[in-house]
């Protein structure tokens, strides 16, 4: 049964991969990477890798494929542009492509055929994530942390390239409104009330009003 499902996740993944290179749609090439990559964590899941298919599917297809589908969707491509010298660079790929696939097989048939390297036995409960950070921050501690300031550097290096000062952003500057003074904020003027205003005018127009009724006979 192990086999069997193999033989389909190894066929969809080779499917969803040729869709990547030869879908028009942008968008449809991301959708089938993301295919790509949910299939590769299911066969590291039945090579009993199952810290590689959490990351696989929490990393990159959580975060990095769902931000570039995001980008893709934003960005107004043009797709015939990007097509354009398709069938030129069709054969040099192919090539690389079956010496890359040659070489893959040469490796796995040497590791599978060679029976002089024992090969120790599994127990039941056998622990691959604890295994694997045992060797990482053992055996490679230097090459993790060297990793991680390689990751930090690009990091900061990005949002270094993407920073740009614009003028025409309101932003609070806290260093200026702790030195702020009342007489630079608040102006202090004297206006007359606006209720003595309208009495003072009804009390000047009523006696005007009242005069022509005294002289009727």
């Amino acid at each position: 049964m192990t086999a069997i499902l193999f033989y389909i996740f190894a066929a969809i993944l080779v499917v969803a991969a040729c869709r990547v290179i030869v879908a028009r749609s942008p968008v449809t090439a991301v959708m089938h990477l993301v295919l790509s990559f949910f299939t590769a964590a299911m066969i590291w899941m039945l090579l009993k890798a199952e810290f590689l298919a959490i990351l696989i599917v929490l990393v990159y297809v959580g975060a990095v494929m769902v931000l570039f589908l995001f980008v893709v969707m934003m960005l107004d491509i043009d797709t015939s542009k990007l097509r354009e010298g398709f069938k030129s660079y069709l054969v040099p790929g192919i090539l690389v492509g079956v010496v890359m696939v040659g070489e893959m097989a040469f490796v796995l048939a040497n590791a599978y055929w060679d029976t002089s390297v024992p090969q120790a036995p599994v127990a039941a409960d056998f622990n691959n994530t604890r295994a694997i950070g045992v060797a990482m921050y053992t055996e490679y501690i230097y090459a993790v942390e060297i990793a991680a300031v390689i990751l930090l550097v690009g990091m900061v290096a990005a949002i270094a390239l993407t920073l740009r000062r614009r003028s025409d952003v309101k932003v609070n500057r806290p260093s200026e409104q702790i030195r702020v003074r009342r007489a630079d904020r608040v102006r202090l003027v004297s206006i007359p009330s606006q209720t003595e205003n309208s009495q003072a005018g009804e009390g000047a127009e009523a006696p005007a009003a009242a005069e022509p009724k005294g002289n009727q006979p």
